[in-house]
């Protein structure tokens, strides 16, 4: 009776739902608009994604210290690196910092989603093409936890709109992970927010809004649903067991907004 009991109430217990907040391209002295989305972040619970280029403009260890924003968010944020952080020649005060390993590549669980996170800057991180030691690694990660749902992000987007634009050089892991069954990718660099309806099946999003500048949108992809370009802010992604929600929350004094929902793969 016991047992039928225990059973009972763990069918009926709600399931288990985690929340991610990301954006990337944060931090510099020279700018406030990181102030306003750490008050953001302050607001919302959830694991911080990092998105890569946390502070500009070297990614120094002085300039974690005195400029970046969001460390009081550090013991909750999971950081991917971006492309300053490697800005003096070496990303390893940001690895020392939010306690990566040394290629910058690595996964962990959320939820009941598996979460990739991946080294976009290929040449430090020992490629990114299908043989690379990060893509053998991927192919191993993924087949090893067969979960219904997965997120993904790294810096540099396969898919974008903005001032950089699309980048070939993470062709391979977009095919790796589309392979995989990956069902959201997020992305920084362009400094603009930006989201795609499923290309081979993933949805992704650039989320490049954490406050340093704006970067403009010049021509927009078929395939982008949303994008501004003119309006910092964070995204919120609520992680269920086979769903998963986003919204995007503007800094106070912005009105944009998108939010929706999907099943995932």
């Amino acid at each position: 009776m016991i047992a039928v009991l225990v059973s009972t109430l763990a069918l009926l217990a709600p399931a288990s739902t985690a929340t991610v907040v990301a954006a990337g391209d944060i931090a510099s002295c020279r700018s406030s608009g990181d102030e306003a989305t750490a008050t953001l972040v302050a607001r919302t619970p959830g694991t911080v994604a990092v998105l890569g280029d946390a502070v500009y403009e070297r990614g120094t260890r002085a300039e974690l210290a005195g400029c970046y924003s969001w460390r009081r968010f550090r013991a909750r944020t999971r950081a991917a690196l971006g492309n300053h952080e490697y800005g003096t020649g070496s990303a390893a005060a940001a690895i020392a910092y939010f306690g990566l390993p040394r290629r910058g590549y690595y996964s962990y669980e959320l939820g009941g989603w598996h979460v990739v996170v991946l080294n976009t800057n290929c040449r430090p991180a020992g490629g990114c093409g299908p043989g690379s030691p990060q893509g053998a690694w991927l192919r191993r990660d993924l087949a090893a936890h067969p979960v219904r749902c997965t997120l993904a992000y790294g810096h540099h987007p396969r898919w974008s709109s903005g001032l950089h634009g699309s980048d070939e050089t993470v062709a391979s892991l977009w095919r790796i992970l589309a392979d995989g069954g990956v069902d959201v990718v997020l992305a920084g660099h362009d400094h603009h927010y930006e989201r795609f309806v499923p290309i081979d099946g993933i949805r992704s999003f650039v989320v490049g809004t954490g406050g340093r500048n704006h970067y403009p949108v010049l021509r927009r992809l078929p395939r982008s649903a949303a994008v501004a370009d003119r309006t910092y802010g964070i995204l919120r992604l609520t992680l269920r067991p086979d769903t998963y929600a986003w919204r995007f929350l503007p800094v106070a004094g912005s009105s944009y907004s998108d939010s929706g929902a999907a099943n995932c793969r």
